[in-house]
């Protein structure tokens, strides 16, 4: 078998006749309670998978109804109060229990230790402990679903959260409360084992940007979400005791609740999607077989995502009476927050310019997140000015914006970083015609479900009601269709890829011929990682290092 590499073709041992590694970290142990107790990162990291996987579906199946209820003017699938806990369940789930840990709880924990020669994460305890913690945040916003709902919307926006007797507003912020301390332990684990763990010869410009974006995503859940956790036992003290914190006429200041649950949630856009940028930075650099462009500048432009983070919150309350002044200074800063990003897609965009790019699986899922994202960016313009926030502001323009960022952003991005390590954890590959249809899907379903809304919202049509204008159920009953395709273009990935465990064709170590660390071991991974800590005696993304490795290995063989 041949292959390019750069400019070269080189030769390659035959994969036809090759077998699983008999000894891997998936089958040294076997019985459910040596998977309930593993300390193997590895191991923790498909527990993660399984985990939200399954709210991924539940969280969908909510999706599903609220486009079921908008295909007609009125509500007549649900009521408009049962409509409310729709979005909320749909919005809780989504956010809490996938996008945030969806690809730091499995890519980041499977990845991180490999990447820089470490056999595990600094606190294997920990990280176990930071899963448990998750389920347990899981099981309790089940419970909240179970006992009838909740109708605040997922910002659990006061009064509704602090007044309202008809839904159960304490069980899902305790929920939440407790799902906090998974990103929180996790972003420790994370931080330290990269300060303290690299292999010898990797400095922090040898590092790959998946471990620069999840470095800075890390200090954002670190800092943020206890600020989320102390907002949400406010809101519980405030409801159970009637303790003045919020109510104005008990002494409180209802802004107060707007910039605590904002000066997290903004920065939780960033946890959510600074991750995703690691992951396409990997995958573009490898289907392109060319270094990052201005790798430099694409690492600060993490940090500098994070940082502005923390100062753009108040773009979320321009209509809420804050002062002109502020509105005006937080107007300028989230201008300014749209600069580190820009720089990431340039800096893609000039990494593929005279690269041999292939369009494999992973890299149609990464041109996907690169368009999705941008629209999202580009957006976020709009809503950032005050004349136009305005307007636009509690319409589906800001849903559309949302999704567009969030899931168009995040979701292609964690679909990408699943298909593009799928090889090293499993040691299988999966068939590429359909999982490209499965891209391709995904693309065209989410542009026909959430581009009809930029329109709904420039029209006017307030987000978060079951029942609307006549005039707009062209525009609605068109999303809907594109919901049915995209959801579509997310089974197919779950289907083929449980097929690909028994009948995928083997991998091989290096299938797709990439420079990292992660790529130099078995696949699937031994349990101990590395029989010897490696030395990272290349610059990262140095293709020319990885021909001549594999013209000597082949060499050796022949």
């Amino acid at each position: 078998m041949s292959t390019a590499i750069g400019n070269t073709i080189v030769s390659l041992p035959d994969q036809s006749t090759a077998q699983l590694p008999k000894r891997h970290y998936i089958n040294n142990e076997y019985g459910l309670l040596s998977w309930l107790l593993t300390e193997d990162h590895k191991r923790i990291a498909l527990l993660y998978l399984f985990s939200v996987t399954f709210f991924f579906f539940i969280g969908g199946a909510f999706a599903g109804l609220i486009r079921l209820e908008l295909l007609t003017p009125q509500p007549d699938l649900v009521a408009a109060d049962t409509y409310n806990k729709f979005f909320t369940m749909h919005g809780l789930i989504m956010i809490f229990l996938f996008l945030v840990p969806s690809i730091p709880g499995v890519l980041g924990n499977f990845l991180i230790p490999l990447m820089i020669g470490a056999k595990d994460l600094a606190f294997p305890k920990l990280n176990l402990l930071s899963w448990y913690v998750y389920m347990a945040g899981g099981t309790l916003t089940l419970a909240a679903l179970v006992l009838g709902g909740v109708d605040t919307g997922w910002t659990f926006t006061t009064p509704l959260s602090t007044h309202y007797l008809n839904t159960h507003v304490i069980t899902a912020a305790m929920a939440i409360f407790i799902t906090g301390f998974s990103s929180i332990l996790t972003g420790i684990n994370f931080i330290v084992t990269i300060h303290r763990m690299r292999c010898p010869g990797m400095t922090w410009f040898r590092m790959p940007l998946f471990l620069w974006s999840h470095y800075a995503a890390s200090l954002l859940m670190v800092l943020g979400t206890p600020v989320l956790a102390t907002t949400l036992v406010l809101v519980a003290l405030e409801r159970l005791f009637g303790i003045g914190i919020f109510d104005p006429a008990k002494g409180g200041d209802p802004l107060l609740f707007q910039h605590l649950f904002w000066f997290y949630s903004h920065p939780a856009v960033y946890i959510m999607i600074l991750p995703g940028m690691g992951v396409v930075s990997e995958v573009i650099s490898t289907f392109s077989r060319k270094r990052i462009f201005g790798y430099t500048a694409v690492a600060f432009s993490s940090v500098a995502i994070a940082l502005f983070g923390f100062f753009v919150w108040e773009h979320h309350m321009f209509i809420m009476g804050v002062s002109s002044y502020s509105a005006l200074v937080f107007s300028l800063l989230t201008m300014l927050v749209a600069v580190p990003s820009a720089i990431k897609i340039f800096n893609w965009a000039f990494t593929l310019q005279k690269g041999s790019i292939t369009f494999e699986t992973p890299m149609l899922y990464c041109f996907g997140f690169m368009g999705l994202f941008t629209i999202g960016g580009l957006t976020g313009v709009f809503l950032g000015s005050l004349g136009m926030d305005i307007h636009l502001t509690e319409t589906y323009f800001v849903v559309a914006h949302f999704h567009f960022v969030m899931v168009g952003g995040g979701l292609m991005a964690f679909l990408a970083g699943i298909h593009f390590w799928w090889p090293k954890m499993t040691g299988r590959m999966y068939p590429e015609t359909i999982s490209k249809l499965a891209a391709v899907t995904t693309f065209i379903g989410f542009n026909l479900t959430f581009l009809p809304q930029f329109v709904l919202g420039y029209l006017g049509l307030p987000r978060r009601y079951a029942a609307y204008p006549p005039e707009f159920q062209v525009l609605n009953v068109l999303s809907t269709a594109g919901a049915t395709v995209l959801g579509f273009g997310y089974m197919l990935p779950l289907l083929y890829l449980a097929w690909s465990l028994k009948y995928g064709a083997i991998a091989g170590s290096n299938p797709w011929q990439a420079t990292g660390l992660e790529w130099q071991i078995a696949s699937p991974p031994p349990t101990e990682n590395f029989t010897e800590i490696p030395i990272m005696d290349h610059e990262v993304y140095d293709y020319e290092w990885l021909a001549n490795k594999t013209k000597k290995e082949v060499t050796t063989v022949g």
